[in-house]
């Protein structure tokens, strides 16, 4: 059955009312070079119990496997109860709150979840929220070069070891704004950002410092150094973090003398499973002074006329709301059904079961590197500390050794040639609370065989 609600002489009609001679004409912008006349890869139609077969068969293949892969999207254990109530009704078809007063229940649900982020990342306001962490560091920047005044060169500090999806994304969209990111390099030897790095820079004008904690290659930056240094220069500091981190690491409210001006990056490890690219959110916090920069909507606890307790929108500097020339941003919005499940993830677990699910995977990714770096050919790559993620070096190429992996059930990592050449061989390696000491010994099987049946390049 089609469920197609226009009738041939439905589509006639409308067509007449509006002078068109075929829906093809309604299209004729497009150049016929961009136009796809047919869709080889898509079947042909087929019915509800087909497609339910096909679906659950397409679903099988995705089982199975181990990932050690990490990169900026983590497998933590969600609780049942999580999307059991994130995906009730309510919850469910709630997108965001347009009709704010009237929307009390989803109201409340975003002032506590923006609560838990200002407690988490130490600063005094959040925002919910933005799509993902790349384009939250890319409204970041655009916030930052809004509230440093002081500044006028609109140049931002962006380290290598900023996921380099984030960059690019940062570049795309505020880089065309007049924003100039300079990219700041790294000691190979550790993965951070030294201070000698910033040398270039130390007598110009700097807008903003980025500050990623941990790197994309999984180490622990010297924060407080870095921060001290932005604002010893009138710049303000953006904080790149892992908000599964903070249940461990200092906030970013804390570092240095002053604390981080804006935290920003990716809520994905709080609640929300890996599903084939998505979905995510983006989260940011920042000061007070800064909280009419930030883009997204802030919500705020009040009383109404019989002194009842409620929830309103205080702040919604967006393009919905006023003039278009005057919002912080064109893009943010309300990841609701997100920042829901994150928003319960957090209450579930508390303080106390997020340091156990940080601790528990920085000693599974310590056991993971240990393990695999006993192995021939392999060492680990980068000294000092880390949290759940680790670069190891190989002595041949790593992308046929992940192929070979991957047709044993085993995800072994990132592969970081492409993103880190200097790097050499590398290899980036995760491991969270999900993974047992059964697990780790069955990656370390695998790989020990895929290095004896291949040779070294």
């Amino acid at each position: 059955m089609a469920f197609i609600p226009h009738t041939e002489g439905d589509v006639a009609d409308m067509l007449a009312a509006i002078g068109a001679a075929s829906i093809g004409e309604l299209f004729d912008e497009i150049p016929p070079g961009l136009r796809a006349d047919e869709l080889p890869g898509v079947p042909e139609a087929i019915g509800e119990m087909e497609i339910t077969r096909l679906m659950q068969a397409r679903a099988a293949e995705d089982q199975g496997a181990l990932c050690f892969i990490g990169a900026g999207a983590y497998e933590h254990h969600i609780p049942a109860a999580v999307w059991e109530i994130t995906t009730r009704g309510e919850y469910y078809s709630a997108y965001t709150p347009y009709q704010a007063e009237a929307s009390q229940g989803t109201l409340q649900l975003i002032y506590e979840y923006q609560s838990m982020m200002a407690s988490l990342t130490g600063l005094d306001v959040s925002n919910a929220s933005l799509y993902d962490g790349a384009s939250a560091l890319a409204e970041a920047a655009l916030m930052a070069v809004r509230a440093n005044r002081r500044s006028k060169a609109r140049r931002i500090l962006l380290p290598r070891t900023v996921p380099p999806v984030y960059a690019r994304v940062a570049e795309a969209i505020a880089g065309t704004q007049g924003i100039e990111f300079c990219r700041v390099d790294y000691d190979a030897a550790t993965g951070t950002t030294p201070l000698t790095a910033l040398a270039p820079w130390e007598h110009e004008d700097v807008t903003a410092v980025v500050i990623p904690q941990p790197t994309f290659l999984g180490s622990l930056e010297a924060v407080d150094a870095l921060t001290d240094w932005a604002h010893a220069r009138g710049a303000l500091v953006i904080a790149v973090v892992n908000p599964m981190s903070l249940a461990l690491l200092k906030p970013p409210g804390q570092w240095g003398t002053a604390g981080a001006d804006i935290a920003c990056g990716e809520g994905q490890p709080l609640g929300v499973p890996l599903s084939s690219g998505g979905p995510y959110f983006g989260f940011m916090t920042t000061r007070e002074a800064h909280v009419r920069q930030m883009p997204g909507r802030i919500v705020g606890r009040t009383v109404d006329l019989d002194g009842k307790p409620g929830f309103t929108l205080t702040l919604q500097a967006r393009e919905q709301h006023i003039r278009r020339s005057k919002a912080t941003s064109n893009i943010c919005t309300n990841q609701g059904l997100m920042v829901t499940a994150a928003t319960l993830y957090m209450s579930l677990l508390g303080a106390e079961g997020l340091a156990r699910v940080a601790a528990s995977s920085h000693a599974n990714t310590r056991r993971l590197v240990e393990t695999l770096s006993a192995l021939p050919g392999v060492e680990r790559a980068l000294s000092g500390p880390c949290f759940h993620e680790s670069v190891l070096r190989f002595d041949r190429p790593v992308g046929p050794v992940l192929e070979a992996l991957a047709n044993r059930d085993v995800f072994g990592g990132y592969d970081l040639s492409v993103d880190f050449p200097e790097l050499g061989h590398a290899l980036l390696v995760c491991a969270t609370e999900t993974k047992t000491a059964e697990d780790i010994a069955h990656y370390a099987g695998a790989l020990g065989e895929v290095l004896k049946q291949q040779k070294v390049a």
